[in-house]
């Protein structure tokens, strides 16, 4: 009970978080897309990204044409000289956020979701892209048909996209290269992590992962010291965390993405849940809201049979978790009982995740002695 006495009465000017950082093992990084949101977290103690969310980027202004005209290309020819243009953009945004980190680790996320996300939903919206690109409406039109999905949580995403146009992965992985080199350059320390999502098969990111070092190895050449890089996957997928020790064999880390894990583990869909979820919650059905709080015996078991498989055939191989529920008091107990190295939660978050890994550590004493 002594170390948590020294949690309050103190008599200094440091914060309870600053405090909380002596006791925790836990580490603590934040979910960030902008170099403002990064230097936020910083400032509230975030100790690098464990989730940069790279889609959110394309929808800045005058990027948008861009991924458009990617996406509605006829052919690899046009998806690349479009691929091009955005190449700048992208390449500007890590250097902002790699810098406002620097020191620390930064994960970078690559394209994750379905390519129709990007797309106008109308025909006049259509209409006015074909007319903008210089193509035939009727045609696009067509594209954007071909491209809608029945169940897009389920389809055309991720990883999958990455093996069907791997051109979108090699843009994205030069962006993040060559802005690291930039700032190496300049004396600033880069640590880029390159996360690969969606994967269930190992042999997705095998090749995934050769793509990413290819591109690493143009870009730097010889001076690969120079910025020191790593590449993993986002474990969300229930069969991901089943065969996560041959997956290991391919990864430098593991990110569990919970908010897809918990809705493929449970089959409820995150957007629409709402409609039952209260009910639910009344009746006792459920405890908590899965979305709000981990279900440790269910998607919390995905987990430690992920994080036992994994470390089983890389015994170093490091973890976290990057989902909604990295801001959770009591999912971060979870995170530090099954050995997670760090949670990610929302810049806003951080203080009350340093917070929260330090009462881990002395709710486990205290379990221990009793």
């Amino acid at each position: 009970m002594a170390d948590a006495r020294r949690l309050v009465g103190r008599g200094d000017s440091r914060t309870d978080a600053d405090w909380a950082d002596e006791f925790r093992q836990l580490g603590v990084r934040t979910n960030a897309d902008t170099p403002e949101d990064a230097a936020r977290a910083r400032a509230f103690g975030a100790e690098g990204i464990g989730l940069c969310r790279t889609e959110h980027m394309f929808f800045g202004e005058g990027r948008i044409k861009y991924i458009r005209a990617m996406i509605m290309a006829a052919d690899e020819s046009e998806r690349r000289e479009a691929l091009e243009k955005l190449l700048p953009f992208q390449r500007e945004d890590f250097e902002g956020i790699l810098e406002a980190m620097e020191g620390r680790p930064v994960t970078i996320r690559l394209l994750d979701p379905p390519l129709h996300e990007f797309i106008p939903a109308t025909d006049e919206e259509i209409e006015e892209l074909a007319a903008e690109l210089g193509k035939d409406a009727d045609e696009l039109k067509e594209r954007a048909a071909e491209l809608r999905e029945t169940n897009p949580m389920l389809g055309h995403r991720g990883c999958r996209l990455g093996i069907t146009y791997p051109e979108v992965y090699e843009m994205q992985a030069r962006a993040i290269f060559e802005a690291a080199k930039k700032l190496a350059d300049r004396g600033v320390d880069a640590r880029p992590e390159v996360m690969i999502p969606l994967v269930g098969e190992p042999q997705e990111l095998s090749i995934l992962r050769e793509l990413v070092e290819k591109v690493a190895a143009d870009v730097l050449g010889d001076d690969t010291d120079a910025v020191p890089f790593h590449i993993g996957t986002m474990i969300e997928i229930p069969r991901a965390a089943i065969v996560a020790d041959e997956i290991a064999e391919h990864a430098d880390f593991f990110s569990f993405g919970t908010n897809d894990l918990t809705q493929m583990a449970y089959g409820f869909s995150r957007d629409d849940a709402g409609s039952f979820i209260k009910e639910y919650l009344k009746r006792g059905i459920l405890r908590k809201d899965p979305f709000q709080s981990l279900d440790k015996r269910g998607v919390g078991a995905l987990v430690q049979m992920a994080v036992d498989k994994g470390r089983l055939a890389k015994p170093d191989l490091h973890m976290g978790i990057c989902g909604e529920h990295g801001g959770d008091p009591e999912s971060i107990y979870f995170c530090h009982r099954v050995g997670l190295d760090y949670v990610s939660c929302s810049p806003y978050r951080v203080p009350v995740a340093r917070l929260a890994a330090a009462h881990a550590v002395l709710r486990a004493r205290i379990r221990g002695i009793m």
